[in-house]
C-alpha cells in the first residue's frame, strides 16, 4: 500500500492498485495513456508523479529525460512502481530522476506485517494477554 501525502498527485498506470489516497490530497488524477502525461502535468501541476514501470517500460526513459530536462518540472517528485528489484534498471531510474521506487513484494510484506500487528492488537484488546500478566496467589 502506497500512502500518498502530496497536494497534487498524478498517477500513470493502467489501473489504481495498492494506492491509498489520503485526505490532504487536494487533487488526485489517474491517467492510463502516455500521450496525456505532459498535457495533464501542464494542467494540474502535480507535486508527485507516480509511474508504473511495467506499464511504461517502452517509454519511461523518454518520459524521465523530458521531465529532467525541463526546468518547469523541477519541483515534481517522481516515484516508480515495479514488480521486483533489478540491479541495472533501478540505479538507471535513479540517475534519470526517480526519487523513490516501490516494489510489489514490499507491499505484500507490508500487508502481512499489518495483519500480524492487527492479530497482536486483537489479543491484547481481548484481555487474554492481561489475564496472563495477573499475579497468581
Amino acid at each position: 500500500m502506497i500512502r500518498v501525502r502530496s497536494k497534487v498527485v498524478l498517477l500513470v498506470a493502467p489501473h489504481v492498485v495498492g494506492l491509498e489516497v489520503l485526505p490532504n490530497n487536494k487533487v488526485f488524477k489517474h491517467i492510463s495513456t502516455t500521450a496525456a502525461i505532459f498535457p495533464v502535468i501542464h494542467d494540474i501541476k502535480p507535486n508527485l508523479l507516480i509511474l508504473d514501470y511495467d506499464y511504461l517500460v517502452q517509454d519511461i526513459e523518454k518520459i524521465l529525460r523530458r521531465i529532467s530536462s525541463n526546468p518547469a518540472y523541477r519541483n515534481i517528485k517522481i516515484c516508480c512502481y515495479k514488480n521486483k528489484w533489478h540491479s541495472k534498471i533501478d540505479p538507471f531510474l535513479k540517475t534519470l530522476g526517480v526519487d523513490h521506487i516501490f516494489y510489489a513484494e514490499d507491499m505484500k510484506q507490508e500487508a502481512s506485517r499489518k495483519t500480524a500487528f492487527e492479530a497482536i492488537g486483537d489479543v491484547i484488546m481481548d484481555g487474554t494477554f492481561f489475564n496472563l500478566l495477573k499475579p497468581v496467589h
